[in-house]
């Protein structure tokens, strides 16, 4: 038996020949064979030969004809698939249409560099440039090396990289993905993910929330486990196993199965054992996510994410194309509550039509509202858009919150604005000074929402991306639970409304803890929904409450959740 340490025995309730700990994302258990990705595409056999003068143009050609083949197909992906993974498809076929990169490469080829090796050189350089950026910009890094190595595949004529596809309900591990690996599992064949780096907020862990995959990250001891061994994911307490006791891991697996049973029963509304409301929520991105996420168990939108009709264009969309695209949302929830935050943009997501300066820290540069500072056109034709989108007796009106605020003047403004447009003007809670100053600037606006992932980030200035950093990046980190407490009661003394659309509203034992600081509604992907509703349905308002005192009180993420899992008897 593979020696365990001390603190994991108490975790090791399936009697595993080998466990080791992450950090929790996807709640539940799953149980079967362990597979692993297959190995990248070896660049070690490619032919160095210089290209002659005389076929560099045609060089340069292979060069680009292969990178839109690799974008045209991650497009396609992202055409079919809706939310989050529409939005990093979109994203990373973006990636292989950088012009940058493409200029990279072309310089090495107009050099006699070969093609596929003028890729590999380009991605080196960004590369580095990406991590030294750090923050949101290093998180790219992934993407830009899954483009890379779909671009070599295609011009060297091999197979295009990716993820197995098991014959049986499989536990995948890894040492990361690329999102549009992620975007593209099948939850009937990859039935847990376990991730050695990558943090709470990753877009593996945010993808595989949207799936329902039990999912475990940062698990560093991950290499320990296995291929083709039985193992399990527990995405609840944050462990992945090895070889379990049979009999004792059947009988989980059965208890999980019925716990997923009982998600699949409850009807809302949101609401604790005794009665007090919480609206439960749903995140979109665009049309056919709002579509597929009014059938769950939801009682509106509240996070509306309009990047999808940005992103990858040349030039900004039409008024009368957003007008479209905002439309399909709102009258996909008929009367009832669609908060639209508007362009999140900038950093890891850049906009073709709008340039900046380099910046030192994108993550903390022009993004969000801060947009308006240069190019204040595109966000008055997004309210003119909005406005005109939510016009018709049928539809309610829309709630509109702007991201990146973090002054009181930033709140103010936006709310005139929005006011003009008729629509119903909130803010985002993602920086600790918004948190901090939340009394003065829910007295600007109607409500407001908080954004666990950046506000977790910033709150411990830790890149949500980096393994070593997992543990800072968890929600559970008291010290944001104190912020988002601060925000809760400047809510209740001002009787407006405080969501959570971050995240760490799809856990349902911290959504209960998220209720208890004073939390009004929690917005999450539509597939967590049920789980979030059935939990809070079995304790009331004050063992909420409780927990949340406790958990805040705690001196980690750890002892946070067992204090509050001790409060509600979990």
């Amino acid at each position: 038996m593979t020696q365990v340490t001390s603190d994991l025995q108490a975790e090791n309730p399936f009697a595993a020949q080998t466990i080791v700990s992450g950090t929790p994302v996807v709640g539940g258990l799953a149980y079967g064979p362990v597979i692993r990705p297959g190995g990248r595409p070896s660049f070690d056999g490619i032919d160095a030969t210089e290209v002659p003068d005389d076929r560099r143009e045609a060089e340069m050609e292979r060069f680009t004809a292969a990178a839109a083949v690799v974008a045209d197909r991650l497009a396609d992906r992202a055409s079919h698939s809706t939310g989050v993974a529409a939005e990093v498809l979109t994203a990373t076929a973006g990636l292989a249409r950088d012009r940058g990169w493409a200029t990279a490469a072309g310089k090495s080829i107009k050099a006699g560099v070969p093609a596929p090796l003028a890729a590999i050189a380009a991605t080196d350089q960004f590369v580095e440039m990406f991590t030294k950026l750090g923050g949101l910009m290093a998180e790219r890094v992934t993407d830009l090396k899954d483009v890379r190595d779909r671009v070599v595949a295609e011009l060297v004529g091999l197979a295009e990289p990716g993820i197995p596809n098991p014959d049986v309900p499989s536990i995948l591990l890894a040492d990361d993905l690329a999102p549009a690996d992620t975007a593209g599992l099948d939850p009937q064949r990859v039935i847990g993910l376990g991730m050695r780096l990558g943090g709470p907020s990753s877009h593996t862990a945010i993808i595989a929330r949207q799936l329902a995959i039990p999912c475990v990250v940062a698990a560093t001891d991950l290499d320990r486990i296995p291929s083709g061994a039985l193992g399990y994911i527990d995405g609840d307490r944050g462990t992945v196993g090895a070889e379990p006791d049979a009999e004792t891991i059947a009988a989980a697996v059965t208890e999980s199965r019925e716990q997923a049973a009982r998600i699949a029963a409850w009807r809302g509304p949101g609401r604790t054992s005794d009665g007090h409301a919480v609206a439960i929520l749903a995140n979109v991105a665009d049309g056919v996510s709002a579509r597929s996420g009014a059938k769950a168990q939801v009682e509106g939108v509240g996070l509306f994410r309009t990047e999808l009709a940005f992103l990858d264009r040349a030039a900004e969309p039409t008024v009368d194309e957003q007008v479209q695209l905002y439309r399909e949302v709102i009258d996909a929830f008929p009367g009832q509550k669609v908060v639209i935050r508007t362009l999140d943009a900038g950093s890891d997501k850049p906009l073709k039509f709008v340039t900046h300066l380099d910046e030192a820290n994108p993550a903390m540069g022009v993004r969000g509202n801060r947009i308006v500072q240069t190019f204040p056109e595109v966000r008055t034709h997004q309210l003119d858009a909005l406005a005109q989108a939510a016009a018709g007796a049928e539809r309610a009106t829309p709630w509109v919150m702007a991201p990146m605020i973090a002054t009181v003047d930033e709140a103010r403004e936006f709310a005139s604005v929005t006011r003009e447009h008729g629509l119903t003007p909130g803010v985002m809670i993602e920086v600790p000074s918004a948190a901090i100053m939340a009394d003065a600037i829910l007295a600007e606006v109607d409500f407001v929402s908080i954004g666990t992932n950046d506000l977790t980030q910033y709150t411990m200035a830790a890149d949500r991306m980096s393994p070593e950093l997992a543990s800072l990046t968890d929600p559970w980190q008291p010290a944001v639970l104190a912020l988002i407490q601060r925000v809760g009661e400047a809510g209740a003394r001002q009787n407006k409304p405080v969501g959570v659309c971050g995240e760490a509203a799809a856990d349902p034992l911290l959504a209960c803890v998220l209720v208890g600081l004073g939390v009004t509604s929690l917005s999450s992907a539509p597939a967590a929904a049920a789980a979030v509703g059935l939990r809070l349905s079995g304790v009331s308002l004050a063992q909420c409450r409780a927990a949340a005192a406790s958990a805040v009180a705690a001196l980690s993420p750890a002892a946070a959740r067992e204090a509050a899992r001790a409060e509600l008897g979990a």
